[in-house]
């Protein structure tokens, strides 16, 4: 796992890596997603996009539900690898702390 700001290609190209992998729940994530391969080819014709198919028991996961999980007092254990999973919660609590102090 690695965080970057920026172009997805930009970051590959500083990488040297050719080929994005992505994890498609869906059909309705794979409109999206082949738009913005198709948009990772305009802008570097080198890089590939490789589609795969999320296994079945992952299928119904998103970012969204795993932030509604945290927020709601929920348990992610089992959703998100374990050696994220409390970095998730820290950052969503503080995330809460901060819109509380907002009101």
């Amino acid at each position: 796992v690695d965080h970057f700001e920026g172009l997805l290609v930009n970051y590959m190209k500083g990488k040297n890596a050719f080929t994005i992998v992505k994890g498609l729940r869906a059909i309705s994530d794979y409109e999206y997603e082949l738009q913005m391969a198709l948009i990772n080819k305009s802008l570097s014709p080198g890089i590939e996009t490789l589609f795969m198919m999320a296994d079945i028991h992952y299928s119904y996961l998103s970012s969204s539900a795993v932030k509604e999980l945290v927020r709601n007092g929920g348990s992610i254990n089992g959703l998100v690898p374990d050696c994220i999973r409390e970095m998730i919660i820290d950052k969503l609590s503080m995330e809460n702390n901060y819109r509380n102090n907002q009101n």
